[in-house]
């Protein structure tokens, strides 16, 4: 039965989220929320997990898994970035984005795009999600939209996550429902920024 914890979400329990972390070290998945809708996330270097995400979502290792940091210091570390992709990256973070970008070999080939070594990334924008990355101690969580096999809309509601994946997540943080629309996401890896899905961020406050 998946542990569900009540936060609030503009100021988390610091030791709610630590028991949640807990989860994460030990190789569970945790349904939280985002500045754009639910999200699984896992433990980046538990293949176990990454692998139980994938089957929760239905797809398989070509659909790009992204990596939740704390800040762009933080995903400078995970993707090669150059100047230009820097100061587009700057402009939109945090929020609710995410930036298709060249993996460095910080990142497990298993979880990067098998053919194109890419890698989604994203610095999110939401209290408890900030929080909780803060005491998680394994560098970024491993992370895909919360969008059930064969559906095309995410889940908002903690209560119906759980109950509906309550013996496949270790646990589930209620923090309110999130934004309905899932992230704007912009593929850097091209010599043209391309945008391959559009959500929640407005590609126009890029420029784009």
């Amino acid at each position: 039965m998946a542990q569900l914890f009540d936060v609030h979400p503009d100021n988390p329990q610091i030791r709610l989220l630590r028991q949640a972390a807990a989860l994460l070290e030990k190789g569970g998945v945790v349904a939280v929320p985002t500045d754009s809708s639910y999200a699984l996330v896992c433990h980046l270097d538990d293949k176990a997990a990454a692998d139980k995400m994938r089957s929760i979502r239905g797809v398989d290792d070509k659909h790009h898994l992204t990596l939740l940091c704390r800040d762009l210091a933080e995903l400078a570390s995970y993707a090669r970035v150059d100047n230009r992709q820097y100061r587009l990256l700057k402009a939109a973070t945090p929020g609710p984005w995410t930036f298709i970008l060249e993996a460095t070999k910080e990142v497990p080939r298993r979880v990067s795009h098998p053919s194109r070594k890419t890698i989604g990334l994203r610095v999110p924008e939401h209290p408890v999600l900030h929080e909780l990355l803060a005491q998680h101690s394994g560098g970024p969580l491993l992370a895909t939209t919360l969008i059930p096999a064969g559906e095309t809309d995410p889940l908002n509601d903690a209560q119906e996550i759980r109950e509906r994946y309550q013996h496949q997540l270790a646990a589930v943080i209620d923090a309110g429902a999130c934004p309905l629309e899932p992230t704007t996401v912009i593929d850097l890896s091209g010599d043209v920024p391309e945008v391959l899905r559009r959500g929640r961020g407005d590609p126009a406050e890029l420029g784009l």
